[in-house]
Order: structure tokens, then C-alpha cells, then sequence
């Protein structure tokens, strides 16, 4: 059954049953419009209880986000992740209980309407407990019936493709995941390494209608940005994944900095998950990509001169106070929740700003009323201008464009002669349409299923 990100991008989720056993792939949250994103994530298709084993493909909340909610409501099987998943996992999902805690603390404060959070801190010790983990290209088994394998998806860190040989009876069938498939030549991580002998694909499709500008050309306007907004006494405002993105963005400003292409400005990471998150990249190295320069020379890439992690609420909220071109860095990436909020209200109506947009807003979200250049932006319970410049830089999307994506599916098909059949999912309509369009031509079935879906392999 096709439950979440099914004609719409986040809250990933996805059931698989084989004989008597269901297990679910991934289990995200939705991200929106306050009340309706509650009841999305409030509802599951099926009992916790029931359910096996979850196989988590990566960290993101909009894959891992309702993950504490259904251990605390009867899920009592495994979790299972890669080991840089498991440690992220830790991290975000403690952060994502503390911001659903506050937010809802400031709502009530300023007489607006609250939801409940999820779940709070409490609830992340004992999810945590379900968890184990799986390196890449190790199988196991996940329930009777199901045999499954990590292969680098090369989207974030630890971030995975999910094979998984279902045995019912005499009938054997291959079903690959993608999870959420990366960029060649993104830096720190290594390129999606797609498994081979699919009978069955469920696949992303978040950007099937475009292409992206090239990896290489980011850095080259990343500069350009900061450098034209400092010299207006600027600061540059980036929501950004406090997990992949913020580490590809240091990683950038590190490169500019040793190469003397920006102005001696300071630069905050404002985010404490963001801090914890880059430790956590820090004990991972075996899966960064050692092809990358700075990977090979730099001892510390997530430290130099200039850059300044923030910790506790004071911190954030002295930034405000602060005069001077800056950067200020700061999740969420949709720039639903967090600190960002804050730092949008306060920047968005001062022209001489810019918010600059580095990843996929999706429908409904501030993130997309900003890339939209609305006139006005509703932050907080309030009213707030939008003056400020708004730039986009959608090469550094951590998602692989629409020739990616092909180029994905052909190395999942390999040599083989009958196209597998493809079910797309984590995208928006027209994002899928086109998509479809492309595969058909190359021969493959495609599907595009609505939430509640079903499908016989």
C-alpha cells in the first residue's frame, strides 16, 4: 500500500506485504499547512502493532519524522537503518521533539491555536531502542519472506536504496526502493550506486520535469551571492537540511574562504542539530567520497576561521541584534520550523538581504511561498513583508534531476530485456507526469499511485 509521499513529496511511507508478515518503508512526516499535516501524520494505515519491521532509507524527517510516534503507539518490531542513518537518526528526531514541543509552547504564549506535538523527548530513548543497523551491501532478514540490502543511494549521509527478494510460495520477486536518489559529483558523499535486477521499482520523482544546473557551477554563484549581498550590508538568510545540506554549504564557504573569493564575514550555523549532525558526519568517513580534494587534504572540513556554530536560544536570538553583512545558515530546509522562522521574520522585509534557497520546497510550505516571491509571508502568526531578494540555487538539491533519475533506472535495468515495472512516488503531479513520459518511451510500465493505493507484484 502506497501511504505517504504518494502524489505529493513528503511524508515517505510505504507498505509491503508478504504472506502473513507487513513491513513498512520508511515512515516521514508530512510537512505543510499546520492542521493538515497534523492529521496526515496522526493517521497510519495500518496498526503499529502489526506491523514487522520498518527499513529505513535515510535520516530526513520526511522519511524518518513519524518513526517515535508509532513506537509510541504499539510498533514493537526492528527498525532497521545504516549505521550513519541510526546516528543521525538520534539527533534529528530528538530536535524534531524539542522544536514540536516549543513551537507549540510559542503558539500557546501568543494566543494562537497549538498542535500537539507528535511526540516529545521522552519518546526518542525508547524508539531508539528498536533500532539496529546494516552496512551496505550486507543482506538481511528483515521478516519471513523478505531478504533485504542497502546500496548507496548517494543522497545524504548513510542514506540508502533498498533491495528487497520477497519469497511467497514457489514465487520469487526482486523489489528495489530508491529512497531518495542523489547527484553524481555532489561533493563529501559518493555517487548512487543503483542495484541491478529489479522485477519491481518504486521510485522518487521529486524533480522528474527539470534538470538541474551543473554541481560544478554552484560554488561559482554561492560566491556571487554572498559577495553582492555583503557589499550591501546584507546578511544571507539559507534555510537549510540541517543534515546534508548544511554540511555541503560549509563545505563550499570553507572552499571560498581558503580561496579568498568571499569578504571577511562571518558565518553562523544556527542550529544545534546542525552542530550535533556534522559530529555525526565527522565519525563517518568511510563514506565520504575520497575522490574530492578537500576530502584528501583538509583534516577538518566543518571548521575554519569565520565559521561559528551556535548553541542555545540566546545565541540565535543575538544574531537579530548584530549589524553587518553575516551568513546565517539554519534549518528546517522548508523553513517550516526551527530558528529559521525567526530569522526570516526578522530579515525578509530588509531589502538589502537575500534568502537563498538551496533544496526542494515543497507545496504549502514557507519555503515555497518565499521561491513563489509572495508579497507578504505568513511567519509566526504574522504579517511579514517580503522586501528582501530571493535567490535559488537548486544545483546544490541533494536530489538527482530528471536525467539523473534516468540514469538511475537504466543502470537498475541493466541488461536485462523486459523493462521493470515502475511505481512513482515522493513527488508532486507534474513532476511525475513527466517523468512517466520519459520511462514509457524507454518501454517501462509506469504507475503513478494516489495515497491508499494498492498494487500486486
Amino acid at each position: 500500500m502506497f501511504s505517504g509521499a504518494a502524489r505529493e513529496v513528503t511524508g515517505s511511507c510505504h507498505l509491503l506485504t508478504v504472506g502473513k508478515h507487513t513491513i513498512a518503508l520508511d515512515c516521514g512526516m508530512f510537512q505543510g499547512r499546520r492542521n493538515e499535516a497534523r492529521e496526515k501524520n496522526t493517521l497510519f494505515p495500518a496498526p503499529a502493532e502489526s506491523l514487522s519491521a520498518i527499513v529505513l532509507s535515510h535520516a530526513h524527517i520526511d522519511h524518518a519524522g513519524r518513526l517515535p510516534y508509532l513506537t509510541k503507539n504499539g510498533f514493537t518490531g526492528t527498525i532497521w537503518a545504516t549505521p550513519a542513518t541510526r546516528d543521525l537518526c538520534a539527533v534529528m528526531l530528538a530536535d524534531s521533539a524539542r522544536i514540536q514541543v516549543k513551537d507549540a509552547e510559542y503558539l500557546r504564549r501568543h494566543g494562537r491555536e497549538a498542535v500537539e506535538p507528535l511526540y516529545t523527548p521522552e519518546d526518542i530513548p525508547p524508539f531508539m531502542r528498536h533500532v539496529r543497523t546494516q552496512p551496505y551491501g550486507e543482506a538481511f532478514d528483515v521478516a519471513p519472506g523478505i531478504r533485504a540490502t542497502y546500496v548507496d543511494a548517494g543522497h545524504i549521509l548513510g542514506s540508502a536504496s533498498v533491495v528487497l527478494d520477497c519469497t511467497e510460495g514457489r514465487q520469487k520477486r526482486r523489489l528495489i526502493f530508491s529512497g531518495d536518489i542523489g547527484r553524481w559529483g555532489q561533493p563529501i558523499i559518493r555517487d548512487p550506486q543503483p542495484p541491478g535486477g529489479a522485477d519491481i521499482v518504486i521510485m522518487e520523482s521529486t524533480y522528474g520535469d527539470r534538470d538541474h544546473p551543473s554541481v560544478v557551477d554552484m560554488r561559482e554563484r554561492l560566491a556571487a551571492v554572498v559577495s553582492e549581498t555583503a557589499a550591501r550590508g546584507g546578511r544571507v538568510i539559507i534555510p537549510a537540511f540541517a543534515v546534508g545540506r548544511t554540511q555541503e554549504m560549509v563545505y563550499d564557504l570553507h572552499a571560498l574562504v581558503k580561496q579568498g573569493r568571499i569578504p571577511a564575514i562571518p558565518i553562523y550555523i544556527d542550529s544545534p542539530l546542525a552542530t550535533e549532525a556534522t559530529k555525526v558526519f565527522g565519525d563517518h568517513p568511510e563514506v565520504f567520497d575520497t575522490g574530492e580534494h578537500m576530502v584528501k587534504t583538509v583534516r577538518d572540513l566543518f571548521r575554519f576561521e569565520r565559521l561559528h556554530y551556535t548553541r542555545d536560544v540566546a545565541e540565535s536570538k543575538a544574531l537579530n541584534t548584530l549589524r553587518g553583512p553575516m551568513v546565517i545558515i539554519s534549518p528546517s530546509g522548508m523553513a517550516e520550523v526551527g530558528r529559521i522562522t525567526h530569522h526570516l521574520k526578522y530579515g525578509a522585509p530588509d531589502p538589502r538581504n537575500t534568502v537563498l534557497i538551496v533544496g526542494f520546497q515543497a507545496e504549502h510550505t514557507l519555503g515555497r511561498r518565499i521561491v513563489e516571491r509572495r508579497e507578504t509571508l505568513r511567519i509566526l502568526g504574522e504579517e511579514v513583508p517580503l522586501r528582501a531578494r530571493v535567490e535559488v540555487l537548486n544545483g546544490y538539491s541533494a536530489h538527482g534531476d530528471r536525467g539523473e533519475l534516468g540514469r538511475w533506472l537504466d543502470l537498475v535495468r541493466g541488461a536485462s530485456k523486459k523493462p521493470p515495472p515502475v511505481w512513482l512516488v515522493h513527488g508532486e503531479p507534474p513532476a511525475q507526469e513527466a517523468l512517466a513520459v520519459r520511462f514509457r518511451e524507454r518501454g517501462h510500465a509506469v504507475h503513478i499511485p494516489a495515497p491508499g493505493d494498492t498494487a500486486s507484484f
